[in-house]
This record gives structure tokens, C-alpha cells and sequence, in this order.
């Protein structure tokens, strides 16, 4: 499972966070690993520089072998939380996804 992370201007994406957030990835949809050729992250700050309250968006895409791409989005105050929250979308999907195919 290849993870690519994009980040707009405003988020810093230096290779640290990068890091961080595609082990945090890996881990979290590790179940589903083998099932997934590629997740694309995207997150931005909706708002640029001002403050707000959920200004950050984490759009997960995720690459199934042999099926359409999916993608989940969450907003959420922080970009770990954001993250975290999309992860968390991602893995219902994918588990209701799964268990359809199992139950046909």
C-alpha cells in the first residue's frame, strides 16, 4: 500500500509530518493493506491563516485493487484529529464494503 500525502500552502507538510501521518495511516488501515494499492491524503485549512473551528480537512482516497476509488473526508479542529477521524471513516467503509463481498 503506497501513501501519498499532499498538503495545501497554509499546512505544513515537511517530511516529519509526512512521516508521522503515513505510519499513523498505516497502522490504522492495516486490516485492509492488502486489499489497497494506494491512499492519497489531502488536507488543508479551509480558512488559510485565520482561526476558526473545524478549518481542517483530511480527504483520504483510497485505491481498492479491482475496484472504483473511495474517498472520506473529515474536519476537525487539529490536522491529527483530522486525520484520525478520516481513518476512522475510512475503516467503516471499508469494513461494510468487505463483509458485503464475504456475505455474496
Amino acid at each position: 500500500m503506497k501513501i501519498q500525502f499532499n498538503t495545501d500552502k497554509t499546512i505544513n507538510g515537511d517530511e516529519r509530518n509526512s512521516d508521522y501521518f503515513t505510519v499513523l495511516i498505516s497502522e490504522g488501515l492495516k486490516r485492509y493493506s492488502d486489499h489497497i494499492t494506494r491512499i492519497e491524503v489531502h488536507v488543508t485549512d479551509e480558512n488559510g491563516h485565520k482561526v476558526g473551528i473545524d478549518t481542517i480537512r483530511c480527504l483520504l482516497e483510497a485505491r481498492l485493487e479491482g475496484k472504483k476509488p473511495m474517498a472520506v473526508t473529515c474536519q476537525a479542529d487539529t490536522i491529527e484529529l483530522a486525520v484520525s477521524g478520516a481513518i476512522s471513516k475510512l475503516n467503516a467503509s471499508l469494513k461494510t464494503i468487505f463483509e458485503r463481498l464475504t456475505n455474496h
